[in-house]
């Protein structure tokens, strides 16, 4: 395989990654109001994710920072394309940030709600806008013969792209919902797990037909191999939800995710950003990489320092592994 596709392939890892980590970290957010009754309550549900949301992070901006090395010419037409909703990104999770760090520093009932509502949109914001962004990516957007995105911010709110966004909104709080079943104890973790149950649902649906959609227009047999491993691990990890094996849901559920973010980048595969005005001005595997120099460099990086995060995100995990309640 040509260091160009290896690369490919790890930036779709990073993804995987941040989503399947990050993604139940968006879903605590949102469900802030829904599941916590009392102050006790929503701190105990930011206390899951406390000693891991912002480790979670660090896979957002490797995965930028690797597209950067080693697509440059992606990156360029990404972030300048995309420019406003990549920024409303970063604003949100800077809101999130704050608000998860902030909420505790002053007693007051009106502070407290002022910062859970905004751990609640900068949760929403980027779990809806990651969805619009990789399915405007698969769609393909307006790139010229400079690989320069023509269109404006609005073409990116299409119909396609709105229900990739209600897609991941709504697989993130069923992560959200089914790792707070798993983490908690008593009534957060009932309320959760109906909570997940009925996000799932919705869920599924919006991911069944954001698949059809996408198969039809871009997908061949492999891919629907793959939507079709996507469906049944959801579906599985619903029915273990149902049956009080959160384990097994949380499991089943990651997969589910990861073989989203599988089945995305072999649909968008040759192509890392498709133009919708001529096939010859899309931006390739080939034609965004660096020169084979850079990306040998950063294989031999990689190699040395991937298993080093990955060793030291797993013992943080393990370490925080027990459940808790907020009497605890």
């Amino acid at each position: 395989m040509e260091l160009a596709s290896v690369w490919f392939v790890a930036i779709a890892v990073l993804w995987l990654g941040y989503f399947v980590l990050e993604g139940f970290d968006y879903g605590v957010g949102v469900l802030l109001p829904v599941v916590g009754r009392n102050d006790a309550e929503r701190q105990t549900m930011l206390n899951t994710i406390g000693p891991v949301w912002d480790a979670n992070e660090v896979w957002l901006i490797t995965a930028g920072g690797a597209t950067f090395a080693a697509f440059p010419e992606w990156y360029a037409s990404l972030f300048s394309g995309f420019y406003l909703p990549l920024l409303l990104i970063l604003l949100a999770l800077i809101v999130r940030g704050v608000g998860i760090e902030y909420r505790t520093k002053h007693d007051d009932k009106r502070w407290e709600r002022r910062w859970d509502a905004a751990i609640v949109v900068g949760s929403l914001v980027p779990a809806l806008l990651w969805g619009v962004a990789f399915a405007n990516l698969v769609r393909g957007v307006p790139l010229d013969s400079r690989h320069e995105y023509v269109g404006t911010f609005w073409d990116l709110l299409n119909p396609y792209a709105l229900l990739g966004g209600l897609a991941t909104l709504t697989l993130s709080i069923t992560h959200g919902a089914v790792f707070l079943a798993l983490k908690t104890k008593g009534d957060i973790s009932r309320r959760a797990a109906a909570a997940g149950l009925r996000a799932g649902a919705v869920a599924a649906v919006a991911g069944v037909v954001f698949l059809v959609w996408t198969q039809l227009t871009r997908g061949d047999l492999v891919t629907w191999v793959l939507g079709a491993a996507v469906a049944l691990s959801f579906v599985l990890g619903l029915g273990a939800l149902a049956r009080g094996r959160q384990g097994w849901a949380f499991l089943l559920s990651a997969v589910a995710i990861g073989m989203t973010v599988i089945w995305l980048f072999a649909v968008l595969h040759p192509d890392v950003m498709p133009s919708t005005i001529n096939p010859a001005y899309s931006l390739t595997v080939e034609n965004a990489a660096a020169t084979d120099k850079t990306l040998g460099i950063m294989t031999w990086v990689a190699v040395f320092f991937l298993p080093l995060v990955l060793i030291y995100q797993g013992w943080t995990y393990w370490v925080f592994r027990h459940r808790i309640s907020a009497s605890t």
